[in-house]
């Protein structure tokens, strides 16, 4: 077991998932970044400060997202939590389709892997495998876990992923409104059956998506297309409907960020990224925040504090 004072630095990408027609299997690391210290105690308090996003709405007890990734991953492997000070700073949004549950429950687990380093080795397959039973789904934290582009699925196994490297020349956008959606409410609005038609359409823009981010970004509007729930869900997101398909009209491949309301923009460099902020800021009633950013190819890390830099 490891001993109290053992201090370890968690750092998390933002995620954005389904990417248009990917719906539940493609995700994308994002340069932002959630940042947790995590030190255990000598006793069996549970001490949390959260500064930055969400600083007003998490819990500060047990309840907390990353203290359940941490219980999560203590149970699996027939350990008992200590008492932890956990100091996080979240700098991804809530509530805006980026990946931030995901980000938490990979932190969590994290950090866990970090104070049982020495007695308890907790692998990549069984990392993934604890946040997909949180998370439901892997398309999220696959990325937040491996960095890059993931391809994640289920077989009979469990939960599996893909990661492969993005082309230099995709420049991701994302552009962040005020308003908030959850994934759960979004889900209501997706059909229980799609047209053999709608079905085929996906499937190969799907395919065509891989080879557009990874080879030819020149692909990536038509690639993006998507006819199984970014169309559903438009009456819930009206505002961002209205500015996917005026970024789209204009050449842009934007769609929604995960279960949304951001919109994330597949730019073809730096200067096209210019060009859909001022678009963006002509078409909505209503302020986003634009967020210029690099794919993340490194994934979530933890280290001793002692080997933190600055």
């Amino acid at each position: 077991m490891s001993e109290p004072g053992r201090t370890v630095v968690v750092r998390v990408p933002a995620t954005s998932a389904n990417l248009g027609p990917g719906f539940d299997t493609l995700g994308l690391a994002l340069s932002v970044y959630d940042e947790l210290t995590v030190t255990q105690l000598d006793d069996d308090r549970l001490v949390i400060d959260v500064t930055g996003q969400g600083t007003e709405d998490v819990p500060r007890d047990a309840s907390h997202l990353v203290v359940q990734a941490i219980d999560h991953a203590y149970r699996a492997v027939g350990r008992t939590r200590p008492g932890i000070h956990l100091r996080a700073h979240n700098a991804i949004p809530h509530g805006r389709g980026l990946g931030s549950s995901g980000a938490a429950v990979v932190s969590g687990l994290l950090a866990a892997k970090g104070l049982l380093e020495g007695d308890v080795e907790l692998g990549p397959e069984l990392l993934l495998k604890l946040a997909t039973e949180m998370e439901g789904h892997p398309d999220n934290v696959a990325p937040a876990l491996f960095g890059g582009l993931t391809i994640a699925w289920v077989d009979e196994t469990g939960p599996q992923h893909k990661k492969l490297l993005v082309h230099r020349g995709v420049a991701p956008l994302v552009l962040v409104p005020e308003f908030t959606m959850s994934t759960k409410e979004a889900r209501t609005y997706d059909p229980l059956q799609v047209t053999r038609e709608d079905a085929v359409f996906n499937v190969s823009r799907s395919a065509l998506l891989i080879a557009a981010l990874t080879q030819s970004p020149e692909l990536l509007l038509a690639a993006t297309e998507d006819k199984l729930h970014q169309s559903y869900r438009a009456q819930a997101m009206p505002e961002t409907d209205r500015l996917v398909q005026a970024l789209r009209r204009a050449g842009f491949a934007a769609v929604v960020s995960g279960a949304g309301p951001s919109v994330l923009v597949l730019a073809d460099g730096p200067g096209r990224r210019l060009e859909a902020t001022a678009l963006a800021e002509s078409v909505t009633g209503s302020p986003w925040e634009a967020l210029p950013l690099a794919v993340d190819f490194l994934g979530g890390t933890v280290r001793p504090a002692e080997a933190a830099i600055g």
